[in-house]
């Protein structure tokens, strides 16, 4: 595996802040618990922030009703 270019960081990087971004106001305007820990695992971890968060979404909405 080669290093990637300061491009492609750069590229990746933005991806992963507008993710945790949308995790962020996606979590705060349904009412789930620690919306900024939620965006900050995503934006550091997005492979596995991201459907752990899903999941996690999906198991307090049938809490819920």
């Amino acid at each position: 595996m080669t290093n990637p270019s300061p491009a492609q960081f750069l590229i990746a990087f933005v991806l992963a802040a507008v993710a945790g971004t949308l995790v962020f106001f996606h979590a705060d305007r349904n009412k789930i618990p620690h919306p900024s820990a939620w965006a900050s695992f995503v934006l550091l971890f997005l492979i596995v922030g991201l459907p752990t968060y899903a999941l996690y979404v999906r198991r307090v909405r049938a809490r819920r009703g």
